[in-house]
């Protein structure tokens, strides 16, 4: 079953590969938007796989095949799109400090196991979409010139944050045994 907000990400990267940013120079370009849009789904599918080898706990396997499902259709629906439009998705000091973070925990997590593993995995799942909220809420709406692009971040908003929350019911429910 294909999540909204899978949907309404691709619908945001769509928008934020289609339209060159406005003559006022803003903080992030729509372009660099859409790189911020990739480098968030394919940190999120990188830190699943390491969960589904690492993890022994049902409840941690199904967040991590979740989280796996929902943006490599995104990822997917994406490719696609730039390939289509000819738009090459642009770095920024965002979309790098979101990998650079991203780096350093998925080594520290490729090195635990069992129980251990399981609370760093879904604790960083948690810092992580708080991280990706702050950068929507600081970055990617605030900047997007677009007036769709800037509803459809807006849109998607939910979607990481039922992320959010479900890994920390999951993480209080690890800590209760």
């Amino acid at each position: 079953m294909q999540s909204t907000g899978t949907t309404v990400l691709a619908l945001a990267f769509a928008l934020a590969t289609g339209y060159a940013a406005a003559a006022d120079k803003p903080a992030v370009s729509d372009a660099q938007i859409a790189q911020i849009v990739v480098t968030a789904n394919s940190i999120d599918i990188e830190n699943g796989k390491i969960a589904l080898q690492n993890s022994k706990t049902a409840s941690v396997d199904e967040f991590a095949n979740l989280m796996i499902k929902d943006h490599t259709a995104v990822n997917n629906n994406a490719t696609a799109l730039v390939k289509k439009l000819g738009v090459t998705p642009e770095a920024s000091d965002t979309s790098k400090s979101l990998q650079s973070s991203a780096d350093t925990e998925q080594a520290k997590l490729r090195g635990m196991k069992g129980h251990d593993f399981d609370r760093e995995y879904l604790q960083n799942e948690v810092n992580y979409h708080k991280q990706v909220l702050e950068a929507l809420d600081k970055t990617l709406i605030p900047n997007a010139q677009n007036a769709e692009l800037k509803k459809t971040l807006v849109d998607v908003r939910p979607a990481f944050q039922a992320h959010l929350e479900h890994a920390e019911k999951a993480l209080a429910a690890l800590d209760k045994h």
